[in-house]
């Protein structure tokens, strides 16, 4: 942890510090409070023989307790056994084993951007923090590292109705560990490995007293990094207190710290229109360049279950986040001098809060005499973003191409607050799931949002625009059980997306209407072999229309008349094959294209339809072994593929395919420790993940690395 010292982080240091002192206050009170038997823990191995069920609950597809089985819609869980057998530090990491999700990580995006079922980025696929989202999409920059992380939920396909604008390709809902009632249990999580990497992770959780109970994590990670000049730092805190008042109600208290200073590295140009793998870990990016981000989430949340009929939750939360870009951003390879010329010398800040309320309750009752569950809520917020910048402007010269002198960041142009935007947010929601037949369930939802967005400009101090956007979405679907373990369901839902992240529209888009999404999708979900098999298999259509794009007759104006669509097939199986042998596997199979779409092309309007939005994989697969070959040892690897991938709407350059492979091998050496090592990348594959910035200039993905890692409970 040593890099928490350096002089650079002293901010951070000093929150995080604020945050060790609550997490060394409730450990103390812990040890007062605790009972004085010493309390058994579960070890902490991962059994190849766990039973694989689909009905267990799944918060996100629903908010009404549904389980897998249940709901209508395509939803995985990325369990915290998962997460640590697989030893993915990284959310987005983690999340790219779930069915259909590729990671297509961005600094403008805080490294988070991801891609399914044709679409991409945060305005069609949104992230969650415990069912709550940063409004408007800006930019995802927490949470970021799993440690403390009890689950991650995926939901593919279009989520509107459960949580608003911006979700038509899908959501990813990352939730924290939480206080559980019960004796206390503390984790330490050590490990060191390649390029210098050291992480450390520590959480305590478990009842003060017979009422009051609490879940605190504390992590951090250092590295040199993988490319030149990359060396880069993170920090989070985690905590939660709640309170039992009486067994009908209870209040939680929660709050979450990071801090980032991921890799300043921005991509690597193209030479003469195609890679070269001796510049794979070349940084082209200044001396001085800078990229930080700050987070934190707090939440006071109440729960009443006066009977089994009726549940109630309520939400009061506020977020801020604070962001700093200071990069050359943009390289291209001169063929006349054989040196890259650097320009897009970009400062950026970002200052973003929102405040907001959301409450909903669920009851039990019956429709004509049919079982019948009901939701109803509302949702408000109000958020406020300011961007200052430098108008992207500025250069800091050519360098070499192999051994490029990475100079200062030169700009000509003030770095200044530019705009700033506001908005008020009102959602009203309802769902409803009726039990036809003890076999056959219809399950239907209907969301109403109102955003009322005002845009001021900062430089003429003059408001830009006030602008007023509602959408309903609405979704209805159907299961049917076959059997008791297999059930098959079919579900129609429309939603939409804003034209741009709302909260930095700018005048120009404005007056655009919402893009508009429809899905159809049929599938089945099975549990087989004695709950030792579980399978899921669905079939979607995907339409979104009203993009923007050029208007053919005078290609410097742009028209809303655009449309994409995806169609696909996804699969996934979940075998405990043998007592010892445990497999995880899933595919994705898609065509996405564009049915009309036209953009700028030498002046002109040209037609792209027919051909592949930018870094949409159409092929995907994941395969996860684990094998405990011996007492108290477990040998397991992975292999993730993701598809080809076009960089540019003209489809003229190709992101070549990859497949990746992780190794590991944990010994545990009693009940509450293991050591593991791992290997990811161990054939250290040269690929890319995007191309973000400049359709020749490609992101590479992290090549082999190695670490060993200490998990202890006491």
């Amino acid at each position: 942890m040593r890099f928490l010292f350096n002089a650079k982080h002293v901010q951070s240091v000093l929150a995080v510090l604020r945050s060790f002192i609550v997490f060394s206050f409730l450990l103390l009170a812990n040890r007062v409070g605790a009972q004085q038997a010493t309390p058994t823990l579960a070890p902490i191995t991962i059994s190849g023989e766990r039973g694989l069920t689909m009905t267990q609950p799944a918060s996100t597809g629903s908010n009404l307790g549904l389980t897998l089985r249940q709901t209508p819609a395509s939803l995985d869980v990325i369990s915290r056994e998962d997460i640590e057998e697989r030893g993915d530090a990284s959310i987005t990491q983690a999340i790219t084993w779930s069915t259909g999700f590729s990671a297509m990580p961005h600094p403008g995006n805080g490294l988070s951007a991801l891609s399914v079922r044709g679409f991409t980025d945060s305005a069609s696929v949104m992230r969650l923090y415990d069912g709550t989202a940063l409004y408007g999409n800006v930019g995802i920059t927490f949470p970021f590292d799993t440690w403390s992380v009890d689950r991650i939920e995926t939901l593919r396909g279009p989520a509107s109705v459960i949580y608003g604008l911006g979700a038509i390709g899908g959501v990813v809902n990352v939730i924290p560990k939480k206080p559980t009632a019960g004796p206390v249990e503390n984790e330490l999580q050590a490990s060191v490995g390649s390029d210098n990497t050291q992480r450390l992770g520590l959480g305590s959780g478990g009842s003060l007293t017979d009422r009051l109970s609490y879940r605190v994590d504390l992590s951090g990670n250092r590295s040199d990094g993988w490319v030149d000049r990359g060396d880069n730092s993170d920090a989070t805190f985690s905590g939660a207190l709640q309170f039992d008042a009486t067994p009908e109600l209870s209040f939680r208290v929660s709050h979450a710290y990071g801090y980032q200073r991921p890799m300043q590295y921005f991509g690597t140009p193209l030479v003469d229109g195609s890679p070269q793998r001796g510049l794979r870990k070349t940084n082209y990016n200044v001396e001085d360049s800078v990229m930080r981000f700050r987070d934190q989430w707090s939440e006071l949340a109440t729960f009443w279950r006066p009977n089994d009929d009726l549940t109630v939750s309520s939400r009061l939360y506020h977020v801020t986040s604070r962001r700093d870009w200071r990069n050359a951003e943009y390289y291209d390879y001169n063929a006349q001098t054989g040196r890259i010329d650097r320009s897009g010398n970009t400062q950026i800040s970002h200052d973003q809060t929102q405040t907001g309320w959301a409450t909903d309750a669920t009851f039990k009752s019956r429709l004509a005499h049919m079982p019948s569950t009901f939701s109803i809520g509302f949702d408000l917020s109000r958020s406020r973003f300011q961007h200052d910048n430098n108008t992207y402007s500025g250069s800091s010269g050519s360098v070499d191409l192999y051994d490029p002198e990475p100079g200062y960041f030169r700009s000509d142009f003030a770095f200044i607050p530019r705009y700033r935007n506001k908005a008020n947010q009102v959602a009203l929601f309802a769902e409803n799931r009726t039990e036809v037949t003890d076999r056959w369930s219809l399950v239907a939802g209907v969301r109403y949002d109102q955003t009322q967005l005002r845009r001021d400009d900062l430089v003429t101090r003059q408001q830009a625009f006030s602008k007023r956007y509602a959408n309903v979405g609405w979704r209805l679907g159907t299961v049917y059980d076959l059997t008791a373990d297999t059930a098959v369901y079919a579900q129609y839902s429309e939603a939409a997306d804003p034209v741009g992240a709302l909260l930095m529209l700018s005048p120009a888009n404005a007056d655009f209407k919402m893009t508009q999404g429809r899905q159809v999708e049929v599938g089945v979900k099975s549990n087989f072999w004695d709950d030792r098999g579980a399978l899921t298999l669905s079939v979607y259509h995907i339409r979104k229309n009203n993009l923007i794009s050029r208007d053919p007759i005078n290609p410097s104006q742009s028209v809303q008349v655009g449309e994409r669509s995806s169609r696909g097939v996804e699969a996934s199986i979940e075998l405990a094959v043998a007592r010892h042998w445990r497999v995880q596997a899933n595919a994705t199979v898609l065509q996405a294209r564009y049915d009309d779409f036209n953009e700028s092309s030498g002046g002109r309007a040209v037609s792209r339809s027919g051909n592949v939005p930018p870094n949409v994989p159409q092929r995907l697969a994941n395969v996860w072994v684990s094998w405990d070959f011996l007492p108290n040892w477990t040998a397991m690897g992975g292999l993730r593929y993701v598809g080809k991938r076009y960089a540019d709407n003209a489809n003229t350059l190709t992101l070549p395919s990859y497949t990746t492979t992780d190794l590991a091998i944990r010994w545990d050496v009693g009940t509450d420790t293991s050591i593991t090592a791992r290997g990811y990348n161990v054939f250290d594959k040269a690929y890319f993940t995007t191309a973000y910035y400049n359709t020749t200039q490609w992101l590479y993905g992290p090549g082999r690395r190695f670490e060993l890692t200490l998990d202890h409970r006491f």
